[in-house]
């Protein structure tokens, strides 16, 4: 539905609001009815059918309200608030009980419960099935060979309740799926079925994959959350081990998956601080990149890394505001295990202000045992960027960089000449081979993708040794369109432009096929063939999502379409749950033991919105349905073959 012409309006003020007139970085939280005051009661205070009066926010729960601050309909706008007085106002306004709590019939019945069954050991733990970060799952773990990828049908559905966006990476091992979530929750549920064991709330939303650590009889789960906590906690119960603030910084975010070696886990932490800037008054910047090392077993703190020395004060804006630096230098993706060579690799992304550090845009390898610096391949140097430098706004460094972070894990992997390289791919558009037995030299770069703030490689490649697979996001708004967050449904992206799938020789480089982005045919709202997520590999084909809303597999030999899924519509949920499908973005798709999971749904920078977790199989084969089950399986009303009695009630099946 197009926005009213208020709404719009409201937008706008509020937009405004933030620019010009945000909290003071260095001052207490304002209390919650001065926040709403400020930027709320613009629009909420006035009568519109597009827009929830305070009456009705106050039916909400405070948890309800955060999450979509956080992660749901409000989160472009309110991006540039901190934490504390997005906090303050969802406690001012939200008085409702949460509405969250699944139904009692989204879980497994008793005689179901088969979590980490020890007879399907088929896993994908973390980021990618190995520390190396390929997101390479072999034939035994697949389950699925190229030539069947053609029959997948869909299996399950389960939705995130209250979201507007499914971001949170799979983690599966032993049959039983860990997620997390925009609303802050983080699943249990049976791999084959989609129902739910155990639900565990967490902190803040949770987008990083989940590293799986069995210690004798104890199997731990490591993951954090957007708000700053990283958390263990119980993968059989659900129930908390610890939790820890690795980074004080009020902006910190983290994103990428913990690497795990040895019982430590290693957290990488970036940040909102970039968004922060759009304040004309917020002191920019302050955050450093860092990695930190924490036992596994208690949470303590081993060793912790910055990637920018401590800032100072270097000046002041042309508003007045004082000025800070170095910063910068964030860990958006998980950390690279090399244990052969005693190294932990991490890409980083840009500085956010003056000076410019040689850390920023780099690949980084780090001693794993003591966190100290070994050597850094920095590859655009001087990219000093913020949220105000598309409007040049105050906080905009002078002189600034293109937004060239490194968003996506490095790879390390052995050619098929028996050479190990290390592969790292940039939102420049330019993928690179590095030497790691020689400080990083750099031994090829090939471009894939023009580049930009939302383009080249975004989240993730993926390769099976002999070829890089690389997909480009590109992401291209229409003409007219000036800076700033996209509002929600991203009708101002040009459906034409962006996307591309290609597959380099690893030992060179050299491009072996290209498959270029489907132009979105008809174009509708916040549809674009950039492809900006992760990819997948497995024996014979490649995963790349859209943010055109679909799935496709393309063969790993010449790039030829094996598969085509379109996942905008709404769905039938095992949880019961209203969901939807929308742009694919972030995490990538997983393959376990025959089945292909991807989340769908993506709002932001134009994106579709959308709460769902998708379950593709084979067909079932007929004499695994009973008659007296299910009659109708495999019939044109429910060409799915998965009995929807069953389904609904989260039992087996489909296979």
């Amino acid at each position: 539905m197009k926005p009213t012409a208020h709404y719009v309006r409201c937008l706008k003020t509020l937009a405004l609001a933030f620019v010009f007139s945000g909290a003071h970085a260095q001052t207490a939280p304002a209390p919650g009815a001065a926040v709403y005051g400020k930027y709320c009661a613009a629009c909420h205070d006035q009568a519109d059918a597009r827009i929830p009066t305070r009456a009705a926010l106050t039916q909400m729960s405070p948890a309800r309200i955060l999450r979509t601050l956080d992660f749901g309909l409000m989160m472009s706008i309110a991006s540039p608030i901190k934490r504390d007085d997005r906090e303050a106002v969802a406690q001012f306004l939200g008085t409702g009980a949460d509405d969250t709590t699944p139904p009692a019939s989204a879980f497994c019945k008793s005689a179901d419960r088969k979590i980490m069954s020890a007879s399907a050991r088929e896993s994908w733990s973390g980021w990618s099935p190995d520390s190396a970060n390929t997101r390479y799952q072999r034939a035994n773990g697949a389950g699925l060979k190229a030539a069947d990828i053609g029959r997948l049908e869909l299996k399950w559905a389960f939705g995130f309740a209250g979201d507007v966006t499914a971001f949170g990476a799979p983690t599966i091992a032993n049959g039983t799926m860990f997620v997390g979530s925009a609303g802050s929750t983080v699943q249990a549920l049976d791999a084959k079925s989609g129902c739910l064991y155990w639900t565990y709330q967490a902190s803040g939303p949770v987008r990083s994959a989940m590293a799986v650590f069995t210690d004798g009889a104890k199997t731990s789960l490591v993951f954090s959350d957007q708000n700053g906590s990283v958390h263990a906690i119980d993968a059989r119960t659900g129930a908390g081990v610890w939790k820890v603030r690795v980074e004080p910084h009020e902006a910190t975010r983290l994103t990428g998956a913990a690497a795990v070696h040895d019982g430590i886990a290693f957290i990488p932490a970036a940040s909102w601080e970039e968004t922060r800037s759009l304040d004309a008054e917020y002191p920019c910047c302050t955050f450093r990149g860092s990695i930190t090392a924490v036992r596994v077993r208690d949470g303590s703190v081993l060793w912790k890394t910055y990637l920018v020395d401590a800032p100072t004060r270097t000046g002041a804006t042309r508003a007045g505001t004082p000025t800070f630096g170095p910063s910068g230098a964030g860990v958006w993706s998980k950390p690279t295990i090399d244990a052969g060579r005693g190294l932990l690799y991490i890409t980083t992304g840009d500085n956010y202000s003056h000076p410019a550090t040689a850390t920023s845009d780099a690949v980084v390898a780090l001693d794993i045992e003591t966190g100290l610096i070994v050597w850094t391949r920095q590859t655009t140097p001087k990219d000093v960027y913020n949220s105000a430098c598309p409007t040049k706004a105050a906080n905009c460094p002078e002189d600034s960089g293109p937004d060239y972070d490194f968003g996506s894990s490095a790879l390390l992997l052995k050619t098929p000449a028996g050479k190990d390289i290390l592969i790292a791919g940039q939102k420049s558009g330019v993928v690179y081979g590095l030497d790691p037995n020689a400080n990083g030299e750099i031994l090829w770069q090939t471009r894939v993708g023009k580049g930009g703030t939302n383009g080249g490689v975004q989240w993730g490649m993926a390769s099976d040794g002999r070829n890089v697979y690389a997909s480009v996001s590109d992401v291209v708004r229409q003409p007219g369109v000036v800076g700033g967050p996209a509002p929600i449904g991203g009708a101002n992206l040009d459906p034409t432009q962006g996307g591309g799938l290609s597959a380099l020789r690893s030992e060179d480089g050299v491009r072996v096929w290209f498959a270029p982005g489907a132009p979105c045919d008809p174009p509708r709202p916040g549809c674009s063939p950039a492809q900006p997520g992760a990819v997948t590999v497995i024996d014979g084909a490649v995963f790349s999502g859209s943010m055109d809303g679909h799935l496709r597999a393309f063969s790993t030999a010449d790039g030829k379409l094996l598969w085509d899924v379109d996942t905008v519509k709404r769905y039938t949920t095992v949880n019961g749950t209203a969901a939807n499908g929308g742009s694919l973005d972030g995490a990538g798709p997983v393959v376990v033991d025959g089945v292909v999971y991807v989340n769908s749904g993506y709002p932001r920078f134009g994106g579709m919105a959308g709460n769902v977790l998708l379950a593709f199989g084979l067909p079932a084969r007929s004499a695994e349905i009973t008659s007296g089950s299910c009659p109708e399986a495999g019939s044109r009303q429910f060409p799915s073959r998965v009995c929807p009695a069953l389904q609904a009630h989260g039992a087996r099946g489909t296979r």
